[in-house]
């Protein structure tokens, strides 16, 4: 299997050529590193906020939409499937990277990752790479300055023209389907922090609604939660069984079952006091592979209802 950053470069090339369609700005830098708008002072869209989320995933999830209902309004949903739970969703989707220099903040999730390989999953894991072209996804509502391009440079070795950041605001389009694509993500990464070795994991597969896009990042940012914690069902199959698969969903924690706008106002909006449990999806199946089938968990529509302010 060829290098996650190749794989997901060559959708990166997929994206520059077909930018004006999908709604994409294309910037480049005096360092020669290559910006990509995805919803800063370019629209974007939901066919361009799929091909985001597969190159997250460095092409190893298949990816389709429909369209599906919370309470009584009509709502895109995003499924997202993988058989390399590990690579595809730990060691790329991700959003492990808190890019961040004097002049510009961001969280980075995607291959680029995988060639800095410092995370403790990429321990666990034994994986790891070196290419010469990197592709970086960074939520963030403000363009990716030199610094920023630099510092993703120096961290993943490559030079600053080999570095592709895909910027795209919380609060936009694109914001909206890449968290919708992160259900399967988030079970997979609970399981594994709860101590299951992600290498058991056989096959990983995720659904959560769009939510309707806010007119600022603290609000967008607690809708797309929402979405996950009470809308998002996943699906795992697994080798070995284990005892706290009940942990893996949102259910497991204290504030479950209140929107989150309130949630991080309680905590003036720092994101990192949140507790770890509530970033989970609804709802979970899990197979073990000649076991049991376990479920746990459940959607709460009438939260999602009050979160997307329908």
């Amino acid at each position: 299997m060829d290098q996650l950053n190749r794989m997901a470069i060559e959708l990166v090339d997929e994206a520059l050529e077909y930018a004006e369609e999908l709604n994409v700005g294309v910037t480049e830098l005096d360092s020669e590193s290559t910006i990509l708008d995805f919803g800063i002072d370019h629209p974007g869209g939901m066919e361009a906020g799929l091909l985001l989320a597969e190159i997250q995933t460095a092409g190893l999830a298949t990816l389709r939409r429909e369209l599906g209902t919370v309470g009584s309004a009509t709502v895109p949903y995003v499924e997202l499937s993988t058989d390399q739970p590990a690579l595809s969703l730990l060691c790329a989707q991700k959003a492990g990277w808190e890019l961040a220099t004097e002049d510009f903040e961001g969280l980075g999730s995607g291959p680029a990752r995988a060639l800095v390989g410092e995370e403790d999953v990429f321990h666990r894991i034994g994986y790891s790479e070196t290419f010469d072209l990197t592709a970086l996804a960074v939520e963030t509502d403000q363009y990716p300055t030199e610094a920023a391009a630099d510092q993703v440079a120096a961290f993943a070795d490559v030079q600053p023209s080999g570095v592709f950041l895909l910027a795209y605001p919380s609060a936009s389009l694109v914001g909206s389907v890449t968290n919708a694509a992160r259900a399967a993500e988030l079970s997979t990464y609970r399981l594994a922090e709860l101590g299951y070795d992600p290498r058991d994991i056989v096959s990983a597969s995720g659904r959560a609604p769009v939510a309707p896009v806010a007119g600022d990042e603290g609000t967008a940012i607690a809708r797309t939660t929402s979405a996950l914690a009470y809308g998002g069902r996943a699906h795992l199959v697994v080798r070995e069984p284990f005892d706290d698969f009940d942990a893996i969903t949102s259910t497991a924690a204290a504030d479950h079952g209140v929107p989150f706008v309130e949630i991080f106002e309680g905590m003036d909006w720092h994101f990192d006091d949140a507790p770890a449990e509530l970033f989970g999806p609804a709802t979970v199946t899990v197979d073990v592979i000649g076991g049991e089938t376990h479920t746990f968990g459940q959607t709460h529509e009438d939260v999602l209802v009050e979160s997307f302010d329908l």
